[in-house]
């Protein structure tokens, strides 16, 4: 995890990447096979298949990933996987900063309250924009869409992933160091 979150610091951020993972979990997938479908998508599968190859895909978390259809991991530029999370992760990734959350909380108990209510508010306030940047509708539940399909919407994403980026460096050298008080123990 140290070495992880070092690694993460030193490599610059990336922000191009504009929510397309979510989009590349529901690639060429019926509705039927949609991993949310309790709620429904913005656009019909062809649109959306347009949308998504319309511009490249460059996901480098592994987590998220994982989730894409068999027909969009080979549009993603990378191809991470368990193994090379180190190579890829980085810093200017939404998941990566809602994970601060995750690292703090697997030090749990050593890790101070502070420190872990920031993780969780930090990863709470990302993970709205991750779904009002997805293809699904969420307006029913109070969330307007960031329509990254559209050159205004990929500026207001970008907005959002440099202000989280901003949010979570502290938290992340936060747990850089308590992870070396751990390792000096």
């Amino acid at each position: 995890m140290h070495d992880l979150l070092v690694a993460m610091r030193e490599r610059p951020p990336f922000f191009a990447c504009f929510g397309l993972h979510e989009w590349a979990m529901v690639y060429r997938q019926t509705p039927e096979e949609v991993r949310h479908n309790a709620f429904p998508l913005r656009f019909a599968p062809d649109q959306l298949a347009r949308i998504v190859t319309a511009q490249p895909i460059c996901c480098t978390h592994f987590d998220a990933f994982r989730f894409f259809t068999p027909p969009a991991r080979s549009l993603n530029k990378l191809q991470p996987e368990r193994a090379t999370v180190a190579q890829h992760e980085q810093r200017g990734c939404l998941h990566a900063n809602m994970d601060l959350y995750k690292w703090a909380f697997k030090l749990a108990p050593y890790t101070p309250s502070e420190l872990l209510a920031d993780c969780f508010e930090l990863a709470r306030d990302i993970r709205e924009i991750d779904m009002r940047a997805s293809p699904y509708d969420l307006r029913a539940l109070g969330f307007e869409p960031i329509m990254i399909e559209t050159p205004a919407g990929r500026a207001e994403y970008e907005r959002h992933q440099r202000t989280f980026t901003q949010r979570g460096e502290p938290l992340r050298e936060r747990l850089i160091a308590l992870c070396g008080r751990l390792l000096a123990t």
